[in-house]
């Protein structure tokens, strides 16, 4: 971050030249953050991101040139981090239903930490609807390839991986939605959310993708 010739950031405005510019810049993002969440767009205000990041109201247009640009940037910063905590975790998997188990757990753990991921791109349908689909996107990219990897080495069944993919999409958000976001009660579970949910959408998804009984993951007795 330190290195004399900046690089874009994905909105396209070059990145900090500096790593104390990175700091700050990372921290206005974080307040950013948490006041579209607590407050939503519509009452978000850039005096409101700058007060809670502890910064001057100039720094912020060093920057972000709006309210609009640090919005999209977050949504983009959420969806980097969401993607990385799932790349990590299933790093090391051996099959296709494993990358599954691993990557809805670091799926839902994110969410229990990061609550944010879902109120901020809900109000990114309405707010910029390009980068909501951006989101989503850059997610099945990686999700198709993986099934479609999958489906070549015979470990799921010869099915369309783009529609799978939405499918899978769609019951982790809705899943992690019911069980992490609308819980009074933040109890931490092992895998994010109650086990037996957990094994229950194992239970789907081994189904749903036709996998071999020899590639399902051997479970503990949750239920």
């Amino acid at each position: 971050m330190s290195a004399p010739v900046a690089t874009p950031q994905p909105g396209g405005r070059p990145a900090p030249r500096t790593a104390r510019g990175a700091r700050t810049r990372a921290r206005l993002l974080q307040a950013a953050e948490d006041v579209f969440a607590d407050v939503g767009y519509p009452d978000a205000s850039i005096v409101k991101i700058t007060e809670q990041a502890g910064v001057g109201l100039g720094t912020f247009y060093v920057y972000f040139e709006g309210k609009k640009e640090i919005f999209d940037e977050v949504v983009r910063d959420l969806n980097h981090r969401v993607r990385a905590a799932m790349t990590a975790a299933t790093a090391d998997a051996r099959t296709r239903i494993e990358a599954e188990r691993a990557g809805f757990s670091a799926f839902f753990r994110f969410t229990a930490d990061h609550p944010a991921l879902y109120r901020i791109v809900r109000q990114a349908e309405f707010v910029s609807p390009e980068v909501m689909r951006e989101h989503y996107t850059s997610i099945l990219q990686g999700y198709e390839h993986g099934l479609t990897r999958a489906r070549e080495a015979g470990q799921i069944a010869h099915l369309d991986p783009t529609v799978a993919s939405w499918v899978l999409m769609g019951a982790g958000e809705l899943i992690g939605m019911r069980w992490v976001l609308w819980e009074e009660q933040r109890t931490t579970y092992p895998d994010g959310v109650p086990p037996a949910v957990f094994e229950a959408l194992m239970d789907i998804i081994t189904q749903l993708l036709g996998a071999d009984a020899e590639d399902r993951t051997t479970r503990s007795d949750t239920r």
